[in-house]
Parts: structure tokens; sequence; C-alpha cells
């Protein structure tokens, strides 16, 4: 069924798509080169396809499948089962980092849009200066996108009273309703509609050029084809080989166009991975492979850092309502306070569930890090349901770390790209990441003391805050603090309890891996434009600024200047 909305000025159908084709249809096409090739249909790469193709012709390339028609992608109430999909054809790929951490990636056209908690909000002006690029260009591209798929939430009980309590607790002033990123409180934007339903960068596919648009789902590429023969100055991208839905291998290659380009939009995981399947990384690593070396790299995979995420569980006496992410605090000791509540009431929810914090996807702070696996979910899971229904009844509060200043690295398990590589994040490796922790810690126990949270638990009185620190769903953890006025116990805390908040990024950084343009350092005719190329997550929550770098990057005329020779 075609599904009509309004946002912003623009209306919306899933009639106004270009055609979304199996890669298997490929083989029976008649074809040209291609402008572009982006691989990967996500964040970045939607709206880079989009704006590109209103001049050139682009294949874009997805792994996964269509966001439409799928109801735990599209609607709020099963956001935690979409996460929770184990099967392979989910639009969600769990892997744990050797840290413990579960995570997840996305693997649906959208990308982390699809599959994320939906809030909207921009970088911090800094960062924007900070990454090079034209304030009036980034403030132009980021309309573009909230015109199309952002909204205001109606605000849920369990976020109004995070705003009430960040404000009485110092985190202030009241910035209202805002997609800037201001020091103090406020409401941020959100891909959900007023009816629940997710509106994703998938669906700014429909702002492209369908003549000249081609995507093509279920295509994993598994590598890029270079030119390295003798006589060009450095090794040039031509095309890509990818599996279809079927196992069957394909290849699509650029035009003969000086200015063709293959962009490689795979995000922070599925980047790095591919550009060292083609030969660019490490020598020694691509050697441990047998993969042929296209060019030595030894920052590919470098860097990569994830936002540590600690909470702090609030029992209510009755089930609240659900909300995700739609207030936060932005304090100025480097961390931003959010919340969640609940979890979806309809038919399809998985019950005794909690919600965006739940051990099914990937959030088992009850466990310390070193101990978490999947069987130790799946125990969990089997357990829960012997535990009185009460317990599920609750919310969090949620501490982020901004930046991150820790980072690990990523490197090859194998050479089969729908394999996770081995990721290290070296949560709180860097004391400033412990220190902010603990910041937020403590400005989460003085949220908890103005008590704006005490009408939603019995007898409509609070918790002590040692209390909360030590309650957990099946057991208290050994290592958790019993006072907490002692930094000691509030660093193990920290350290214990950290979980993922999916803003994971690095992997392809400029200056090591790109230069200033996101070109490949070393070769010619690629580029990286996504979450690997970045230091830090930019703002709150990085969705806005991914997307935001798609359009901007395909605008800039600094990167349009390349390709002057294509006709329009």
């Amino acid at each position: 069924m075609e599904h009509l909305c309004f946002a912003g000025r623009h209306r919306f159908t899933t009639g106004d798509l270009p055609p979304l084709m199996k890669a298997s249809s490929f083989s029976t096409i008649q074809h040209e080169g291609y402008d572009y090739i982006i691989v990967g249909g996500g964040t970045a790469g939607c709206p880079l396809a989009a704006t590109l193709s209103q001049k050139y012709k682009v294949l874009l390339l997805e792994r996964g499948g269509s966001p439409y028609g799928n109801r735990n992608i599209s609607y709020l109430d099963n956001f935690h089962i979409c996460l929770a999909d184990e099967s392979p054809n989910s639009p969600s790929q769990g892997f744990i980092s050797t840290d413990g951490v579960i995570n997840a990636r996305a693997r649906v056209l959208g990308g982390g849009t699809s599959v994320n908690a939906g809030f909207y909000s921009r970088a911090n002006p800094s960062f924007i200066q900070d990454a090079g690029w034209d304030a009036e260009l980034v403030n132009q591209s980021y309309p573009w996108i909230e015109e199309r798929i952002v909204y205001w939430p109606n605000i849920a009980p369990w976020q109004a009273a995070l705003r009430d309590g960040l404000l009485e607790a110092g985190v202030s002033p009241y910035n209202g309703y805002t997609y800037d990123h201001l020091f103090g409180t406020k409401v941020g934007g959100t891909i959900f509609d007023e009816t629940g339903y997710r509106h994703t960068a998938a669906d700014l596919l429909a702002a492209g050029n369908h003549k000249n648009l081609r995507v093509l789902l279920y295509a994993s590429v598994k590598r890029i084809i270079f030119n390295t023969k003798q006589g060009h100055r450095k090794p040039r991208a031509i095309g890509v080989e990818f599996k279809d839905e079927n196992g069957r291998n394909q290849h699509a290659f650029l035009s003969q166009n000086r200015g063709s380009e293959i962009i490689v939009s795979a995000g922070a995981i599925g980047s790095p991975q591919l550009l060292l399947l083609s030969g660019i990384g490490p020598r020694n690593e691509l050697k441990k492979h047998n993969i042929s070396v296209v060019l030595h790299n030894e920052h590919v995979g470098k860097g990569m850092s994830d936002n540590p995420l600690n909470s702090i569980f609030i029992p209510t006496k009755e089930a609240p309502k659900q909300s995700l992410i739609e207030t936060v605090g932005i304090t100025d000791g480097g961390v931003f306070i959010e919340a969640s509540s609940g979890f979806g009431q309809s038919p399809d929810s998985i019950h005794c569930h909690h919600g965006i914090m739940s051990a099914e996807i990937g959030q088992l702070s009850t466990i310390p890090p070193k101990h978490r696996d999947l069987g130790a979910v799946q125990k969990y899971v089997d357990n829960k349901y012997s535990l009185p229904k009460e317990v599920f009844h609750g919310g969090f509060i949620l501490s982020k770390i901004d930046g991150p200043l820790s980072s690990g690295n990523l490197v090859l398990v194998d050479t089969d790209i729908n394999s996770n590589p081995s990721v290290t994040f070296n949560y709180f490796q860097h004391p400033q990441d412990l220190s902010r922790c603990v910041y937020g810690i403590k400005t989460i126990e003085r949220i908890v003391k103005t008590n704006h949270f005490s009408n939603f638990t019995p007898n409509g009185s609070g918790y002590p805050m040692g209390m909360l620190l030590n309650m957990s769903i099946t057991a208290n953890i050994n290592l958790i603090p019993k006072h907490t006025n002692d930094i000691a116990s509030l660093e193990q805390f920290c350290r214990d309890t950290v979980v993922t908040i999916w803003h994971y990024h690095g992997g392809c950084h400029v200056g090591k891996v790109v230069d200033q343009q996101y070109r490949v350092i070393g070769v010619s005719g690629l580029r990286v434009i996504d979450g690997s190329t970045l230091f830090s997550s930019p703002g709150t929550n990085p969705q806005a600024t991914v997307m935001m770098m798609g359009r901007y990057r395909t605008k800039n005329k600094l990167y349009f200047s390349t390709n002057a020779n294509f006709k329009g």
C-alpha cells in the first residue's frame, strides 16, 4: 500500500521513488558506463545519489532490501523488533566488538535511518568549522533534508520529565524546539511523523532524476576494480564486482568520462572493510588474507571510535508510554543526557522488553562487557519470561560521551564481504572519556533528585540514587558502586555498564585515508563519503549531519569542478 504523508513543504508517496530493483535484474539491463557508482544506499548514499542524478548517470548499490512494507522498520511501535531480528535478511546485522559490547550495523536501503531511534539534531558549529566545510552551504544543505523527512515530536511524558529535571538540575537555558546544537536543554526533531511512521534517507531518492538513477537492492559489493596498468600515474577505480541475491557475481563499470567516480558510502564498518578487500590498506594485513596490494595505507581501519553510553533505570508503577529520544541536555562537561521509556504495545511487540535498552538489541548492561556474548543474550531472553512483568515497567536516563577521545581499529576476519570484521573501540581508554562519564552519572543523580520522575514511581516517591545504581534486571552487578560519592566506584560503574547507542565512526579518516575532498589518497576515481571519515560524532546524534554530508558534498563547487566535462 502506498504511504502518503506531508513533510515540510514536500508531499511524498512511495510512488515517487525510482524503481527499486533486485540486483539479479542487472544482467538483463542494457548498460552504458555510469558517471557515478555509489556503494551503499544508506544515510549518506541516498542523498548523494538523489543529488548527483540531477546531472549525472548514477548506479546505487545497496546490500540490503527495501524499508518499505516492513512494519518493523516503518513504525515506531515496532522499533525494538527490527533490531532484535537475527534472520539472514534482517535490516540489522549484529556484531560484538572485541571490547565485549554488543552492537549492530544497518543492512537495508536508508541505512541507519531505517533502524535508529529517529532523533534529529544538527552538528555543533565548531564541528563544521573543524571539518573545514563551507558554513553557508552546510546551512543550505540541512534544510533540504528537513523539508522532506523531519518532524517535531509530540513530546511524551517521560521526555517532558527529563526536560524539567534537566532544567532544575542546572542544564540550562531551555532552548525549546530546535534542530540546532545549543548548550542547555532542548527538544530536537524526529524522522517519525505524527502517526509514528518512519521517514528515512531512502525517501530522499524521490528527489532524484529517475531517468539517470538506477537503484539495485541485495547487491553486495565484493571489491572495487582498479586499472593498474603501467603508464597510469596511479591506480584508477573503474568498476565494482558485486554479488546479487542469488549469489551470482555481476560487474558494473564507470563511463570513460575523466571525472567518473566510485563513491563508497558503506558506513563506518563497511567502508574500511571494502577498501581492505579491494587491496587498499596495511600491506601486512592484506597479505594475511592473500589480497593483492593495490595501495599500501596503514591508516585504513584505524581510528575506530564509538560513543560510550551508560544509563540509569528508573522502575515505575505502570508501564510508561513508549518514547525514544526526543529531549536532550547538552552539558558543558562533554556529556549529552537523553532518555527512553517503554516499548511498543502493538500485537507484534516482544513482551517483557526494555525498549531501546533491552538485551535483545544489544544493550546487555547487566553483565560486564568482557562477559557479554550472544549466548548471554539468549540466556537472558530465555529466563526473563519467568520474571514478574512489573520488572519491565520503567524508563532510562542515558548519558552519552561527546567525541569520544578513545579509539581502536578494524581488521578483516576473512575475505567475505558479508562477514563482520573484527572491531575494537577501546571504550574509556582515554581518561577524559572516563571522567566525562562520571560527570554524566552525577548529572543524572541531580536530575533524579529533582523528583520530576516521582509521578511515575510507586507511592509518588523517588528512589535513592544508590538503589538505582545497584538495580538491574536479574541481579546486581558485583562491581556496581554502593556509594555514589565514590569516584572510583563511579568509574567502575562506567566500565561495567557501558553499551552503545550505535554512533560509531572512523576507519577512513580525512588526511589519513581520504583528502579534504574525500578522494582516497593514492588512487584516482574513488571517494569515501560517510561516517567512516569522521574523527568524532557530530552533535548529540549523527544522522542529520551524515545525511547533510551526502547533499553538501555533491553541491560543493570544488567537488563538481572535477566533473566540468560531463554533460548535465
